[in-house]
């Protein structure tokens, strides 16, 4: 990725820009209101901040699984079949999506941000649980990927349209969850659970009171996630058929 360098710094970039547009959009917001569904200007920072984070650490450490589509179609998939190593993290680990970077650049400065702002209680628990929380939202975000991107190995397209429409739906979790309808809240907390990526943990760190549930849920819902998404893979792969079929 270093080789081309102009192209590098291009894809770290456009990570930037993305993320400063996002910011861009809740201020235009919060000019016109003071609060977003009882939301102030530094939670709702925060909540983007934290999703973002999470959505940038996928492409940095995982973006191979969107080429899953490409191999299936082309046979290329053989490769990786005869190492003696699990598929699916060949495939993930098989190229590094820059733009990450300058996702998790952007969402750390406003994560630091609304943090040195916001009214929270800071103790060694609330840091453990903090990070608890922060690695099971990355492990949902990529095991969502990771089910959505498996979807090829029966569609048999060379581009993964479907996990790209799941992901334009996961950015969805960036904003507080109490300002969609019913029936998309309960899409977003059970059917993908993209509201335990960054809603509800967020909200437990704001209101560790009222949302003493999200510390319990949020890992128990990544661990399920995570069996899901390795099984759908894994029974993907089962079903290649190679290249000629």
């Amino acid at each position: 990725m270093m080789e081309y360098e102009a192209d590098f710094w291009l894809l770290v970039l456009a990570g930037l820009l993305q993320q400063l547009v996002g910011l861009a959009f809740l201020g235009a917001v919060f000019a016109q209101v003071q609060a977003l569904h009882g939301w102030t200007f530094t939670e709702a920072v925060l909540l983007y901040g934290f999703a973002s984070f999470v959505f940038g650490m996928s492409p940095l450490f995982f973006d191979g699984l969107w080429r899953t589509a490409w191999l299936v179609n082309q046979g290329d998939l053989d490769y990786a079949l005869v190492r003696p190593y699990p598929v699916m993290l060949q495939v993930s680990g098989s190229y590094v999506g820059l733009q990450g970077a300058g996702d998790v650049v952007v969402a750390t400065c406003m994560i630091g941000w609304a943090l040195s702002r916001a009214d929270i209680s800071w103790s060694p628990l609330t840091v453990l649980v903090g990070a608890v929380l922060l690695v099971s939202a990355v492990t949902i975000r990529v095991s969502v990927l990771a089910a959505s991107c498996a979807i090829s190995f029966w569609l048999q397209a060379p581009h993964s349209g479907f996990a790209f429409a799941i992901n334009q739906l996961g950015t969805l979790g960036r904003y507080p969850l109490t300002i969609f309808g019913v029936a998309l809240r309960g899409v977003l907390t059970v059917v993908i659970p993209f509201a335990f990526t960054a809603y509800f943990p967020v909200s437990w760190l704001l209101d560790p009171g009222r949302y003493w549930w999200a510390a319990i849920v949020t890992p128990l819902v990544a661990a399920y996630s995570l069996i899901l998404g390795v099984r759908i893979y894994h029974r993907g792969v089962r079903r290649y058929e190679s290249a000629g079929h």
